[in-house]
């Protein structure tokens, strides 16, 4: 798979196609006007551990938000408030730019808490916690593209634009699923400003082409494919 990256090279692959990203999401962030306001919504809440709450007080609203589902298991804010706070107590190391290994397992409840949350069917999911939890599914946390997408789905839907349309593509493309991730290209494209409309095509389609090059190589390498046959020569 993909994202097996006990090889070198593999992790090699997936830091080149998330560079690309940050730099088309860099873009987006200068030149598209992305709110960047801490822990108030804006899609740079999903790059941190989302404030400046102390440990404690995360531990405090943790255990109150689980005492109010236990309470109530069909309460939607309790179960928003239990993601949010579990997500926010996983730990994050800067120098390697992931979450550490018991900060992966505070985001496995975190995404139990958010698909308890999502089951309930709100009628409008929080983007804010969508965007911790395409956080928390994404390559440095639990490394599940297509929950990562799902997520992202419901941050682009609520804030559209040029960067969280592009980042649904790259989640979408990592997870295989093509045509979720052209449609999100497109709409991205279509939301930048015209003068940078030809730089985020470029900048996904660039994604586009490293994951899918990727993925080809990985089966090929697995004995999963074979290369194509070449197309068949018409009659004159």
């Amino acid at each position: 798979m993909l994202f097996d990256l006990t090889s070198r090279g593999r992790r090699s692959a997936v830091k080149i196609i998330y560079t690309g990203l940050a730099i088309l999401m860099g873009a987006g962030f200068i030149l598209f006007g992305v709110g960047t306001g801490v822990g108030g919504g804006g899609i740079f809440d999903i790059f941190g551990n989302g404030g400046t709450s102390t440990s404690s007080q995360i531990s405090a609203a943790e255990k109150r938000a689980h005492r109010e589902t236990v309470q109530d298991p069909t309460n939607v804010k309790a179960w928003a408030d239990l993601t949010r706070a579990r997500y926010q107590g996983a730990e994050f190391d800067d120098a390697q730019q992931a979450f550490t290994e018991g900060g992966k397992v505070k985001l496995a409840s975190a995404a139990v808490a958010w698909q308890h949350y999502i089951a309930l069917n709100p009628s409008k999911p929080d983007p804010n916690i969508a965007s911790l939890m395409a956080n928390a599914y994404s390559e440095t946390g639990l490394n599940q593209p297509a929950d990562a997408a799902s997520a992202m789905e419901i941050v682009a839907a609520a804030r559209p634009s040029a960067a969280t349309y592009g980042q649904l593509a790259q989640f979408a493309y990592l997870a295989n699923e093509t045509r979720k991730a052209d449609l999100a290209t497109a709409k991205a494209i279509a939301l930048a400003p015209k003068a940078q409309r030809s730089l985020v095509k470029k900048q996904l389609a660039n994604v586009r082409r490293q994951i899918l090059q990727r993925q080809v190589q990985q089966a090929v390498q697995n004995g999963a494919t074979t290369a194509p046959a070449p197309a068949p020569t018409k009659k004159k």
